[in-house]
């Protein structure tokens, strides 16, 4: 019996019994949309192959079988098949055929049987091989391919950015003057609202503009903070290093923020017996990093107290520390603190609505920008110490 011809008379039956099984298979979901001859695909080729290995007339053509099933796996993997879904369609395949055929192979001898079940097993596995080989293949193509475009995106972005950075700088600088003047505006009106209650000894509802003014406040800190972060990063800001007398700069801070130390009952509390009575650095962004320390440790305190002790560590370093009694850094938090945008916050403690989480970000670099380093000493519930430690004359 010519189990090649009679394979060869079934071929078209055996496939289209084949795609209504994968049609019905639901663990094939790739092939929901696919038309008859996008699921068929290259599997003609395969029967031709496996019709030529069979016929005992013919020399087995292998070619033919890698070809066809190459292309059935290129041909999947742009389908967006999974690997699971490419190895069930050939097992559907193979039980089509058997269950096709079983009748007149069930008519040969023993030997033919068997024979031409382990020839049609081994094209078939021949042919699941070489689509997974290309399947693959594909795959890792498609995945370089991928990786290559993201390394671009990725360059581009960051040329964008960089492009960019003078804009944002220059949309913050334009978006300062309006906000200064609705501020001052807004100031100046519930001033007047103020007096004119007191006068006429009636309440005057004056609620809203309050609101404006601590959100327009807010907003103008938050401008203010990421103009000077983006300065930082871009490097232009530039240190002019001048002699600066300490105490009078730690003073001036502490008569700037005692107001608001003061609506919370806070004391601060200056030590500068130790301190070093001049020093070589720029005097601004000194004080800048005094400032956003001891105006961080009235926010995050409710009751006690802010201490600020300055002192002469050895011959070339001073150093000022910040501490107060506030609700402290967990451990897990304070190797970010640094970072821009962080804002400690948990289900028990959530951060304070006006925190931007640029100030400590812009201490740390300014702390750099000076030579510096600055530590964190902090405790739950017990409180923090910032201590920032630098050059008693900074290098131009």
């Amino acid at each position: 019996m010519d189990f090649s011809q009679l394979l060869a008379e079934n071929t078209n039956g055996i496939i289209a019994k084949w795609v209504l099984a994968v049609r019905e298979d639901r663990q094939i979901e790739s092939s929901d949309d696919l038309s008859y001859t996008a699921i068929k695909n290259h599997i003609p080729d395969v029967f031709k192959a496996m019709v030529k290995v069979l016929s005992p007339s013919q020399d087995g053509d292998i070619k033919s079988i890698v070809k066809a099933s190459w292309q059935h796996g290129l041909l999947r993997a742009e389908q967006g098949y999974d690997p699971s879904e490419i190895a069930r369609e050939y097992r559907l395949l193979r039980k089509v055929v058997f269950d096709t055929l079983e009748e007149d192979l069930l008519q040969g001898t023993p030997a033919e049987v068997v024979r031409y079940m382990r020839l049609i097993d081994a094209v078939i596995d021949e042919a699941i091989a070489r689509c997974f080989h290309s399947y693959v293949g594909e795959r890792l193509r498609e995945l370089q391919h991928l990786q290559a475009s993201l390394a671009l995106h990725n360059e581009e972005l960051t040329r964008l950015v960089n492009a960019n950075q003078d804009k944002l700088s220059q949309l913050a600088h334009e978006l300062k003057h309006p906000l200064t003047a609705i501020i001052g505006y807004s100031d100046l009106f519930l001033r007047q609202q103020e007096r004119q209650a007191i006068k006429k000894d009636t309440p005057v509802n004056i609620e809203h503009i309050e609101r404006v003014l601590r959100n327009g406040r807010h907003l103008l800190r938050l401008i203010n903070d990421v103009l000077e972060l983006s300065r930082y990063e871009a490097g232009k800001i530039q240190f002019q290093p001048a002699p600066v007398d300490i105490q009078e700069l730690i003073n001036n801070v502490c008569e700037m923020l005692e107001p608001l130390a003061a609506e919370k009952n806070l004391a601060i509390v200056v030590d500068l017996a130790d301190a070093p009575p001049e020093v070589i650095t720029d005097s601004f962004q000194l004080q800048q990093i005094v400032t956003n320390l001891v105006s961080n440790a009235i926010r995050y305190t409710e009751s006690g107290t802010i201490s600020i002790v300055c002192q002469v560590v050895d011959d070339h370093k001073w150093a000022i520390a910040v501490a107060d009694t506030g609700i402290g850094i967990p451990p897990k938090d304070q190797a970010k603190v640094f970072e821009p945008y962080y804002r400690v916050s948990s289900k028990e403690r959530p951060y304070l609505p006006d925190s931007t989480g640029l100030g400590l970000a812009i201490v740390s670099r300014l702390v750099k920008l000076l030579q510096g380093e600055i530590s964190l000493v902090s405790e739950v519930g017990v409180g923090s110490t910032f201590t920032v430690t630098l050059p008693l004359q900074i290098e131009s």
